[in-house]
């Protein structure tokens, strides 16, 4: 299998330098500035163990891809806001022997939130659901963080909308022998609904001011709301999550959080989003998809609500992350 990065950010371009560094074949998808770092000096990885820099293929898209091959799988690790952009024009990619890769190509959705696989099942015949828990960083064009070791992540995955076949077992496979746990199961939804609830804190992460002594208290608080809300939309809408006692069992001590020396550990992904200006964040599909839900089957979110509001009036703003005092937090939430 060739394995196509479509969006190699935080997620993406630690997951294509695993698999590069372990042997598999690579291409790497990127735009802008961060192409054409990964075009001229390759993808720098700085890990808890060390610098990697892999000469890996990259590309913009499918135009500068040319032809694709039968057995390549499309791994996607865009913001879930870029994802219907994104695979409309890789599913019309031309395959080699014929047809288009809607029709004859994999792709997985490597993202949070739980609407991807939804998408993408309207433009590819075969979709696959991956729950990411890998704690990483990109902010500098060519660069990518990745925080944890000796694992680089927990990848559990699995056929959408359930099962397990050939092809989903290969690629956990790949991703076993690429420095990340990788469990095939069943129920990959069930586990993506998990990480949504844990999802819900970006935003507040991303616009809280945390040099405010009353950051944490203001913060775990709204960390609970937001969750307690969700926990009532889920039970409403019978929709089966995992708990928090499944995670642990699954993250052991495999996974652990280590210091960098001279690298700091900055924001989550929508604290990313913001810091690079990039204009969007996927609120809108993780605290908005709380709010759907709740309108839905008639269960009142005016945290989730709230938070999906402001991270995306800091994004459209281009405000950078942590503006927002607990003071002025609070008399919105009030």
């Amino acid at each position: 299998m060739r394995y196509l990065i479509i969006g190699a950010g935080a997620v993406g371009g630690t997951i294509g330098a695993r698999l590069a560094q372990s042997g598999h074949d690579v291409l790497l998808v990127a735009r802008g500035e961060h192409l054409a770092a990964l075009t001229s000096n390759g993808l720098r990885l700085i890990t808890p163990n060390g610098t990697l820099t892999q000469a890996i293929p990259a590309v913009s898209g499918p135009t500068e891809a040319g032809e694709l091959r039968p057995d390549d799988v499309l791994i996607l690790t865009v913001k879930s806001q870029d994802t219907i952009a994104a695979l409309t024009q890789w599913a019309a990619a031309p395959v080699a022997g014929g047809g288009e890769a809607g029709d004859r190509l994999p792709v997985v959705c490597a993202q949070n939130g739980v609407e991807n696989e939804r998408v993408a099942q309207r433009l590819f015949r075969t979709v696959y659901g991956l729950c990411v828990w890998l704690p990483a960083t990109h902010l500098e064009p060519g660069v990518v963080i990745s925080h944890t070791a000796p694992r680089s992540g927990i990848l559990t995955l699995g056929r959408y909308p359930y099962g397990v076949d050939p092809v989903v077992t290969e690629i956990g496979a790949a991703l076993r022998r690429s420095m990340f746990d990788a469990p095939v199961i069943a129920d990959v939804m069930r586990w993506k609904y998990g990480k949504l609830l844990m999802n819900l804190g970006n935003a507040v992460d991303a616009v809280l001011d945390k040099r405010d002594p009353a950051a944490a208290e203001v913060s775990a608080a709204v960390r609970r709301a937001c969750r307690l809300e969700a926990e009532r939309v889920l039970a409403a809408a019978q929709i089966a999550y995992n708990s928090d006692d499944e995670r642990r069992v699954l993250q052991g001590d495999r996974m652990d959080m280590q210091t960098i020396e001279g690298v700091g550990r900055v924001g989550g992904s929508t604290w990313q989003s913001l810091a690079r200006g990039a204009g969007s964040v996927e609120a809108d599909y993780l605290n908005g998809e709380i709010a759907l839900l709740g309108r839905l089957h008639g269960v009142p979110t005016p945290v989730n609500d709230l938070m999906q509001r402001l991270v995306a009036e800091f994004a459209r703003d281009r405000r950078a992350p942590g503006g927002l005092s607990p003071d002025r937090l609070r008399a919105l939430l009030e």
